[in-house]
């Protein structure tokens, strides 16, 4: 049995891309049994472009089969029959046109909790159609609000759609409905649509809309590179550094560090009209030291600061070192599974499988004898 507090919970992943094994990452880096249902197409190896490497893939295991087959989507039937969970991604009416809708999966397994991950949702004008995570944090009113003043509107990678939006939300729905049905409950369907998840990501901004302190002019408000103590600051060496010094107290300790405790003109810390003004002085100020040397001045001070680190620099700093955020898996560095627990620590994540590495042992676990799966093998229905 895996370690995790999700230890003893199967769930089937139908393959995709993104959010959808962003969320099969979460429940399988807290223990729970994923098992990736890829695509038996052109032999073993199927039609994703999985890498051992590949972090949200990591810790599955993994059947390839062919549903265009009917031989194959019984056996899908079967499989997800067995689990207490499903995820997929694909547009809606797809599973359905496959034959592995919720209405035919819950009548083989009523408790079962299947959860369905897109952009715009399984209904609404905008349900048939493609679309990325700058589309999605685009029409939830998201990203409007990402950029400098004077720019235009900057999407943050794919954080906020794709992950936060989307595969975390549909994490926390399965693992909600899963203790529903752990407590009496029925299964159902879980709809997480990444623009309805954005637009809860984005719930304290617009409280801060509703009292009267968000402008939705871009790049005008503290917490949108407007101030000038809430910004990252270009360092002599062509590096950067963040701030943070929002508090009044934290505000006091940045001063008085940067020898700006005499300068009145920052005493006046929430005109709006002096931000740009004091954003320049700090900018100045802070090209005539390196990030190293800044490091050392106001790391580990109440200043609220943080050197901007690349990937490759995150993972030997040693605050991560100490707390080992980053883990080597396979030979290559990832993140380690969060949150961390104090009784039902989660095992160290596996490197993902290849299309179809696990396909004999899950059919023969299903009930299907050797024989069977050489005549599936050999009929091109599982790789």
């Amino acid at each position: 049995m895996a370690g995790g507090p999700l230890a003893g919970l199967r769930i089937v992943e139908f393959a995709g891309i993104g959010p959808g094994p962003f969320c099969g990452m979460m429940l399988a880096d807290h223990g729970a049994e994923v098992i990736r249902v890829d695509r038996a197409v052109g032999g073993r190896g199927g039609s994703q472009p999985v890498a051992t490497g590949d972090v949200l893939a990591r810790g599955r295991k993994s059947i390839a089969l062919n549903l265009k087959t009917a031989e194959g989507v019984a056996l899908a039937r079967k499989l997800c029959a067995s689990a207490d969970g499903i995820i997929e991604g694909f547009r809606p009416g797809v599973m359905e046109r496959l034959g592995l809708g919720p209405d035919v999966l819950l009548q083989d397994y009523p408790r079962l909790v299947y959860g369905r991950m897109t952009g715009w949702g399984q209904t609404g004008p905008y349900a048939p159609y493609a679309g990325h995570d700058i589309n999605y944090i685009a029409l939830a009113g998201a990203l409007a609000h990402y950029g400098r003043a004077g720019g235009k509107p900057t999407p943050p990678i794919n954080m906020v759609g794709d992950f936060g939006g989307g595969g975390m939300m549909l994490a926390f729905g399965m693992v909600s409905a899963l203790l529903n049905v752990a407590r009496g409950g029925e299964g159902q369907v879980i709809d997480a649509a990444m623009t309805d998840g954005t637009a809860v990501l984005m719930a304290m901004i617009h409280g801060m809309k509703n009292m009267g302190v968000w402008s939705e002019d871009l790049g005008a408000n503290m917490l949108d590179t407007g101030a000038h103590f809430y910004d990252t600051y270009e360092t002599r060496d062509g590096k950067f550094v963040s701030i943070g010094s929002i508090e009044p107290q934290f505000y006091a300790e940045l001063r008085r560090l940067l020898g700006l405790e005499d300068d009145r003109d920052f005493d006046a810390q929430h005109d709006r009209a002096k931000w740009g003004m004091l954003k320049d002085k700090l900018a100045a100020l802070f090209r005539t030291r390196t990030r190293d040397e800044w490091d050392a001045l106001l790391e580990h001070t109440d200043v609220c600061y943080a050197p901007v680190l690349t990937m490759s620099e995150a993972a030997n700093h040693p605050h991560n070192l100490a707390r080992e955020t980053f883990v080597e898996v396979g030979g290559d560095v990832q993140p380690a599974p969060a949150p961390r627990y104090s009784v039902t620590a989660p095992d160290k994540p596996q490197s993902a499988p290849m299309p179809g590495d696990d396909s004999d042992a899950i059919l023969a676990a299903l009930g299907i004898d050797a024989n069977e799966i050489a005549a599936l093998r050999q009929a091109g229905t599982v790789t």
